[in-house]
């Protein structure tokens, strides 16, 4: 009797701690959602530093590398402070539906019994923090090469406050799924976006190109423009951002569920189409595949997966995963042999086209009138993609508009461009004087 007494105890004790632990958090946390979510933030930000930057670092020549390093590195830092802050508070805080306020200034109400949803505030701020760190970081890509560092800060800036953070604030609102923002108030569903087709991958390639166009060409380009320096660099970083990319689209579902397995499943499976339908295209076309071409392919199947993962099943990520392989080619071919213009690294016709093609086959695979692609959204499918089809226009628009202004002011500020002496020089010695050669 007296085991068994002190058994009852132990067992009242446990549960009045975990009553009051429950208590103190609202009752709505969940260990297994802020587990997933603390992983997935640790995922993304692998992204970026090393896997962004490592793939776009092996696409340069041997003496800009050091500076692709670089900015990525220090867009790492410079988003953070900014997101800390204004930047949350302007994407997520309380506001209006065009733009949050100011009342999440500098983090202000995120504490450690803070809550959003079932996972702490601050694991859901960190989370989007890596997503504004690596949107900015795509943009590199478009300059590579030529862009002073102290333009592509004072642009990261700006870009990232009056760009980035409003588009946000449309698309996912007071928080991630919640609709709350402008283009959630549209008819039906509103613009769906699961993990941010337009958000991250629009708003990259659109701003890329147009950077590309506002600060010219290359030295050389097209025809004299050195080959990538490393290869071995890129296939590296490409393997991070795929594996990455499980935290980016599966932990945009903001628990650990079915939502987020389907999401990671999706993903992948998008991934290995795009890669191997983009490298067969090039096999074809031109005799032999490269290693370029099947990591190009990979990132475009993981952009156009992207807003459309948490709403299709996997025959519906097998098609847009084709798609994107298929569509993204052609659109990096036009762009380059066709338009000439010098997007270093192809950020729109991979990101931009990509995240666009996602955004719109979106709103055709997530019906349940084809249900042997997703059966979970009651959605009309020709009002969902014309919705899904403004919302792409609007964001490409805002986005092109904003990045021109901010490029002008820049120019006006500090000088965007590199002589053509410092641009031949190579930016590593120019901007940091250290060299950057892979060996």
């Amino acid at each position: 009797m007296g085991g068994s007494m002190k058994t009852l105890l132990r067992a009242v004790i446990a549960t009045a701690l975990l009553a009051g632990c429950a208590a103190a958090y609202g009752d709505t946390l969940d260990s297994g959602d802020s587990a997933w979510i603390l992983t997935s933030t640790a995922l993304v930000l692998f992204m970026t530093i090393p896997g962004l930057s490592l793939f776009y670092g092996g696409l340069v020549r041997s003496n800009s590398v050091l500076s692709v390093l670089m900015q990525c590195f220090a867009i790492t830092c410079l988003v953070t402070i900014l997101w800390l802050i204004i930047g949350y508070s302007l994407a997520f805080g309380d506001g209006n539906n065009v733009i949050g306020g100011l009342g999440k200034f500098l983090f202000n109400g995120v504490t450690e019994d803070s809550m959003s949803g079932t996972i702490p505030e601050s694991s859901f701020a960190a989370f989007q923090l890596t997503f504004a760190i690596i949107t900015p970081a795509l943009i590199v890509g478009g300059f590579a090469e030529r862009m002073r560092f102290s333009a592509v800060l004072l642009f990261t800036t700006f870009w990232s406050l009056l760009v980035y953070a409003p588009i946000a604030h449309w698309v996912w609102g007071g928080g991630l799924l919640s609709g709350d923002g402008w283009f959630g108030d549209w008819f039906g569903a509103g613009v769906m976006d699961f993990a941010g087709g337009t958000v991250v991958h629009i708003t990259a390639g659109t701003a890329a190109v147009v950077a590309a166009m506002v600060l010219g060409p290359r030295r050389g380009f097209p025809s004299h423009v050195q080959p990538p320096h490393n290869m071995t660099l890129t296939v590296a970083g490409a393997a991070m951002l795929w594996v990455g990319w499980f935290g980016f689209n599966g932990g945009s579902a903001l628990a650990a569920n079915g939502d987020a397995a389907m999401a990671l499943t999706v993903t992948h499976i998008s991934a290995a189409a795009g890669a191997f339908t983009w490298l067969l295209i090039e096999w074809m076309r031109y005799g032999k595949p490269s290693a370029l071409g099947a990591v190009t392919g990979m990132v475009a199947g993981l952009g156009t997966i992207t807003p459309a993962s948490g709403y299709v099943g996997p025959a519906g990520a097998l098609i847009i995963g084709i798609s994107a392989g298929t569509v993204c080619f052609f659109a990096t071919n036009f762009m380059k042999q066709k338009l000439k213009i010098d997007d270093s690294l192809d950020v729109f016709p991979v990101h931009a086209v990509g995240g666009a093609l996602g955004t719109i086959l979106t709103g055709l695979f997530a019906s349940t009138a084809l249900g042997v692609f997703s059966g979970q959204h009651e959605i009309s499918i020709p009002s969902q993609l014309g919705v899904q089809a403004l919302g792409v226009a609007v964001t490409l628009g805002y986005t092109a508009l904003g990045t021109f202004i901010i490029l002008k002011v820049t120019n006006a500020l500090v000088g965007n461009r590199v002589s053509d002496e410092e641009e031949t020089e190579g930016l590593d010695l120019v901007s940091h004087n250290e060299r950057g050669y892979i060996l």
